[in-house]
């Protein structure tokens, strides 16, 4: 994504794409996935803020985690999993 887009067009974009993505692979225990898909797109997000920003060091402080999640609204896929119906054996 081009660095001069604003960071709220990014997110939204990321944020339609995970939704989507989640949407056809439902089946299964998903939560496994889904937490490596949280973690990569996290990464990635926080990669763009840290090129758009010009930040070389404390990037983890500056951009942490449940700042993505909470502050920037990034969807996090793990969270979906909670209410899923769990088959007893």
């Amino acid at each position: 994504m081009p660095l001069g887009w604003p960071a709220e067009e990014v997110v939204g974009r990321l944020n339609r794409m995970l939704s989507g993505w989640a949407n056809c692979f439902t089946l299964g225990q998903v939560s496994p996935a889904y937490a490596a898909v949280d973690a990569y797109a996290a990464l990635r997000l926080r990669q763009w803020f840290c090129r758009k920003h010009k930040v070389k060091s404390g990037k983890y402080v500056r951009f942490s985690h449940r700042w993505l999640w909470e502050e920037c609204g990034l969807t996090r896929l793990a969270l979906t999993t909670r209410h899923l119906p769990w088959a007893k054996a």
